[in-house]
């Protein structure tokens, strides 16, 4: 099964326009995501109805970003870009016959509830903020290498 890789793709391009403070066309967005522009509109548009970014068209438009990164967690973005699957596993069939699948199911069911009870507290967390914070750290270290 695939991967969602949508949480990931948009908290790197958020990070990238708080960072640059510029507005990222949908096609500069697309490049850097290697996809398409609208699956970026797609996309951006769940950001902007949660009233993360918001775009303008025409020449300089683009998509910006319109809250302070502090006030935006990551489970703000899991939210805003469709809650997408956490758990690529599950159950073979939600309404067995068989009483040995039932206790299966049943103690995998809770197992993934506690997963995602963890997950989802962790993204509630974090904020962008947090992990600007880190990335200057690492961008700090990878300049001092140099």
């Amino acid at each position: 099964m695939r991967k969602d890789s949508k949480l990931s793709r948009m908290l790197h391009v958020l990070l990238h326009m708080a960072r640059e403070n510029k507005p990222f066309t949908s096609d500069y967005i697309a490049e850097m995501l290697d996809t398409n522009p609208v699956v970026v509109r797609r996309t951006m548009s769940g950001l902007k109805k949660a009233g993360f970014v918001d775009s303008e068209k025409g020449p300089g438009g683009g998509w910006t970003l319109v809250q302070d990164l502090k006030d935006i967690s990551l489970y703000d973005i899991y939210l805003a870009v469709g809650e997408p699957s956490i758990f690529a596993i599950g159950n073979q069939n939600e309404e067995p016959n068989c009483l040995v699948e039932v206790v299966v199911n049943r103690s995998l069911d809770q197992a993934f509830i506690n997963a995602q009870q963890i997950l989802i507290s962790n993204l509630k967390a974090t904020t962008l903020a947090q992990l600007a914070h880190e990335f200057q750290i690492e961008w700090d270290q990878h300049i001092a290498n140099k």
